[in-house]
């Protein structure tokens, strides 16, 4: 009797083991992606964000408003900025 006792508490064990390794595991498995998908969209909104400032300065020049110095200012402006740097 107390050899199955044995046998159940060390397979409960066993088990209850397994289960929190693969918890643990997958959870920073699923923290590092959180991430690395954080970071990549960061690195998107910075490239919209300059593509925008380029599309505002060409509509500028149609529309005779830009100069030649102004030429790079909104693209370097926008996409220096961050959605992030908004919310402060």
């Amino acid at each position: 009797m107390a050899s199955l006792a044995r046998h159940h508490f060390f397979s409960l064990t066993a088990t209850l083991s397994a289960i929190a390794g693969s918890t643990y595991f997958l959870r920073s498995h699923h923290v590092y992606n959180l991430e690395e998908h954080e970071a990549r969209m960061d690195e998107l909104e910075g490239t919209l964000r300059g593509h925008i400032g380029l599309i505002e300065e060409a509509l500028d020049r149609l529309e005779g408003k830009g100069t030649e110095a102004d030429r790079g200012k909104k693209m370097n402006e926008y996409y220096g900025k961050r959605g992030r740097d908004d919310k402060k």
